[in-house]
């Protein structure tokens, strides 16, 4: 090749490169401008959604709620109990008097009578109180494995609201290099025609660019898919179509864990809740324990006797005590109390489980989160790296001393590079998110 081919084939591969750039700038701005998304979508408000219409979140709030009245049921035992009675009888033979069934050998009486009777309960030695604990116990457990629940229902929200912005980050990278290599496709095809560059350099254009294609393809898929995970983590069966609000990157990570790991100890709502567990099983074991001890109740009835014979008076009222105390029953509330002390045993020791799991999994998140926002700056150096490697490779190739070869790498490794800052940015929020979860800070 001389050097007067030489030269116009510089001037035609700078011209065209600049074309090149200018194009890809003019694909972004006309996808920015041509259809605009009718709504936006910001987190917060995804987050709202979700804690609106999740039937896991509402079947939690129902069940806390159906506790709360097990704790009435329990205390219902303190209160007098009250019933209103009416009776009638009509006997075939006078003096007539059961028999048997019971040592009971009274005379059965004509008569029509109402009235009612009351039992207050005196005093159990505390066994009602106790079991009124245990159940405001487990209703506070079941309160805070609600808490639970909601702090899961944000964090998969979180998780599917940034994957879907990550996706269409490489979506929208994958389009620029797609355009580019559209455009090269064109050029080299051009420059074959007028016999300055192989068919071989066309042929190769032509791999890059369906390989670019089959990138695109994908991306709109990952994309898609993203879009329905984060409807069903919002409880929604539409996908979503909004675009989505990019979130800022949260401020740096403490140099150690041990704030999140503060948090985590007084947050937690799954540990708050195997506490409860814990003082609700001791509560329990307060009560069987008071099984032996006697019940005193208090007794008292009265009512009219409109319709009688002679054996009965017209009015009656009386009052009363009945004391109970129990003596033996085979050893049954014994093994009652043994069993509820070993169960208030256990859940201490699952307590100091969950401990280890929280502490473990703060350290774990917070490792990871920290490794992920290392990972932001070296991202950043590696696409300024790639972007001079691109530039040197394109001032080779307009040239003539670099081939299609080494452009296309250089142009793939700057759009892998892109990516990779992308999905940098995406998985530090991931990883935050996480780390707050683990500490309670999505309660």
């Amino acid at each position: 090749m001389g050097r007067t081919q030489s030269a116009l084939l510089s001037t035609i591969l700078l011209s065209t490169i600049g074309v090149a750039l200018s194009y890809g700038q003019s694909l972004q701005t006309a996808s920015n401008s041509v259809a605009p998304a009718a709504t936006t979508l910001t987190l917060v408000q995804a987050e709202s959604i979700a804690i609106e219409n999740q039937p896991r979140l509402l079947a939690a709030q129902l069940r806390a709620r159906a506790a709360a009245q097990r704790v009435r049921e329990a205390r219902s035992g303190l209160f007098p109990t009250i019933a209103f009675n009416a009776t009638g009888v009509a006997v075939a033979d006078t003096g007539t008097a059961t028999a048997a069934g019971a040592l009971t050998t009274s005379s059965i009486s004509d008569r029509f009578a109402y009235g009612g009777n009351l039992v207050q309960l005196v005093t159990d030695f505390g066994r009602t109180s106790a079991l009124v604990g245990a159940e405001r116990s487990l209703a506070d457990a079941q309160r805070d494995m609600t808490t639970l629940t909601a702090a899961q229902i944000r964090l998969n929200v979180r998780s599917a609201f940034f994957q879907v912005v990550g996706a269409e980050a490489v979506l929208h990278a994958a389009q620029e290099a797609q355009g580019n290599r559209q455009l090269i496709v064109r050029q080299i095809s051009a420059l074959a025609q007028s016999q300055l560059r192989s068919t071989l350099d066309v042929s190769f254009a032509n791999v890059l660019e369906s390989e670019a294609e089959l990138a695109v393809v994908r991306a709109e898929s990952s994309v898609q898919q993203q879009r329905a995970h984060l409807a069903s983590a919002m409880g929604q069966l539409q996908p979503v179509t909004a675009a989505l609000v990019e979130e800022q990157l949260p401020p740096q990570l403490p140099p150690d864990p041990s704030s999140f790991l503060i948090q985590a100890e007084s947050q937690r709502a799954d540990l708050n809740a195997s506490i409860a567990q814990q003082h609700a099983a001791s509560h329990f074991a307060d009560s069987e324990r008071r099984l032996s001890y006697p019940t005193l109740n208090a007794l008292g009835a009265a009512g009219q006797i409109p319709f009688h014979d002679r054996t009965l008076q017209g009015n009656y009222a009386a009052a009363g005590f009945n004391l109970s105390i129990p003596v033996f029953n085979g050893g049954l509330f014994a093994a009652r109390r043994n069993e509820a002390e070993l169960e208030s045993a256990a859940r201490t020791h699952d307590v100091e489980e969950v401990k280890l799991e929280v502490n473990e999994q703060v350290q774990n998140e917070w490792f990871q989160a920290m490794e992920a926002y290392r990972s932001l700056d070296v991202s950043a150096r590696l696409v300024a790296q790639s972007k001079e490697s691109l530039r040197l490779a394109q001032a080779r190739y307009q040239a003539g001393l670099g081939s299609i070869v080494e452009l296309n790498e250089a142009q793939l490794s700057e759009t892998s590079a892109e990516i990779n800052a992308a999905g940098a940015n995406y998985t530090y929020l991931t990883r935050r998110a996480e780390l707050d979860f683990a500490a309670g800070l999505l309660n």
